[in-house]
């Protein structure tokens, strides 16, 4: 009598009972935060920073395809014990969407995913596809926050260095001058796009090559430092190259083609580095596990995704009462102001429920915008309003400086590299009290989006009607609001009326 071979197990064959689960949670979690995916997909195109998104899901397909030996043997146990914590980061994702930080919505977002995975699949499914699980999390556009940090580090890395060389030099703000010409360390030359790419190669790397944690943290520190004090040589290279040629407009001209193949270069040196330590990944197989009951298995993916779904529908029912809101304010123009016919009007505002109003001043040359909007409104939309009425958003660079006349800010951004600046003021009042676009703007006006109040966020916005140069535009605008001190005593009150 023969006796049949028994064949050895599949590498998914442990999966196939949590696939039902799986994509009911993971339907469930596109469907409560596709606001977030939309975001990242418009951050991956707009951004040089930020390209590398839309790799990072074959890269992580790739990975577990890599792992799938390990696999073997694995079979998925529920655990629901982890839907626990879908609930405080369900939490986080509401406080961060009611302070208007998107990052922080994307990373609850993408926590939650690991919540789903680890719930259905069990520790030791989870454990074995660790590194491509966590490789998601490079889909979120993080790292925004860095760049003033980058730009001071830059600034100071080409101070010491022309100090070293000996050429004469004076640094204002993040621009460098040199007697043959002036250089801006604008945020696109901060380094955060190599610095976010060789980071998400680093991890890439040190999943592949080696198997010890040891070693891989020491390449994904690596893949951190050394980019950044590339930037700075790159950086300084160019202002030398000026020197040494003569003329700053020559040695900026194709920097950021020059700055790639300088990063292409700083990779191929990290993975030469690199390779003498690699390790093999192990495989083998591991004895095979008996498989739980199926009829419950899908449960936990709705579970977790319904507990999900929640945050979202409280912020959508709170965004209904403040768009309910509507917005009535009254304000007494300046002194030789005058308001501008209908259709001359901004209508930046119609869908936010905002009110707008345009006003020439000073004979013309100075137009004054305000946006009011309703009590509750998050603080994310009314710092994403004041950044389009300013032109800081489509922007490449943008320089801010405070003024005397608080809480005025003077706001200088340019489109391209080689184009003129465009000039406004800005400023802010909330409930009748000046606000910065800083943390303690979120803070407050988070708190009114759940318990509303009176007086409304007014956003003023002054520009010089008629073209002129960066120097005649800021004298124009501090002189206006020397000639109407009453001006923000005005808008402060039309901010903190019923």
């Amino acid at each position: 009598m023969k006796q049949r071979s028994m064949s050895p197990p599949m590498w998914w064959a442990g999966f196939r009972p949590a696939a039902p689960a799986l994509a009911a949670g993971l339907v469930l979690l596109a469907l409560a935060f596709y606001r977030e995916g939309e975001a990242a997909v418009t951050t991956w195109w707009d951004s040089t920073a930020y390209n590398h998104g839309f790799l990072v899901l074959p890269i992580a397909f790739w990975l577990l395809w890599e792992r799938r030996m390990l696999l073997i043997g694995a079979m998925a146990r529920p655990t629901l014990l982890v839907l626990l914590a879908a609930l405080p980061l369900a939490g986080m994702w509401f406080v961060a969407e009611r302070l208007g930080v998107m990052e922080g919505r994307q990373l609850a977002a993408m926590a939650l995913v690991q919540v789903l995975l680890l719930a259905v699949l069990g520790w030791d499914f989870y454990r074995r596809l660790l590194w491509p699980a966590l490789y998601l999390f490079f889909l979120v556009p993080f790292g925004g926050f860095l760049v003033p940090a980058l730009q001071n580090f830059t600034l100071g890395f080409i101070d010491h260095g022309l100090t070293l060389l000996g050429i004469p030099f004076f640094s204002d703000g993040f621009s460098v001058e040199i007697p043959e010409g002036k250089f801006y360390v604008a945020e696109a030359c901060a380094g955060l796009r190599f610095l976010i790419a060789s980071l998400a190669f680093g991890v890439l790397y040190a999943g592949v090559m080696y198997r010890r944690t040891g070693r891989r943290v020491v390449f994904v520190l690596a893949s951190l430092i050394v980019p950044v004090l590339a930037n700075g040589m790159r950086a300084l290279g160019i202002v030398v190259l000026g020197h040494v040629i003569g003329s700053a407009r020559a040695a900026t001209a194709d920097h950021l083609i020059y700055g790639w193949g300088f990063f292409a270069f700083v990779t191929f040196v990290l993975i030469l580095g690199g390779l003498p330590f690699r390790e093999p990944i192990a495989g083998g197989v591991a004895p095979a596990a008996s498989e739980p009951a199926r009829g419950w298995v899908i449960w936990p993916g709705v579970a977790l995704g319904l507990l999900a779904l929640a945050a979202p529908l409280a912020a959508l029912a709170l965004d209904r009462i403040a768009a309910a809101e509507g917005v009535r304010f009254a304000f007494a123009a300046p002194t030789g102001c005058s308001a501008t016919p209908d259709e001359a009007r901004p209508a930046l505002l119609v869908a936010a429920n905002g009110a707008t109003l345009g006003f020439l001043c000073a004979g013309g040359e100075i137009r004054l915008t305000l946006v009011a909007l309703p009590a509750r409104t998050e603080p994310g939309l009314v710092l994403r309003v004041m950044r389009v009425l300013t032109g800081e958003a489509g922007a490449d660079d943008a320089v801010i400086s405070p003024l005397p006349a608080k809480p005025w800010r003077l706001i200088a951004t340019r489109a391209e590299t080689e184009a003129p600046f465009r000039l406004t003021t800005a400023a802010l009042w909330i409930a009748g009290e000046r606000a910065g676009p800083g943390v303690g703007l979120r803070l407050r006006q988070g708190l009114r989006s759940l318990r509303g109040g009176s007086g409304v966020p007014l956003i003023a916005v002054l520009a010089p009607v008629r073209a002129m140069g960066e120097d005649a535009a800021a004298a124009r605008l501090r002189a206006f609001l020397a000639a109407t001190p009453d001006l923000t005593a005005n808008l402060a009150a039309a901010s903190a009326a019923r």
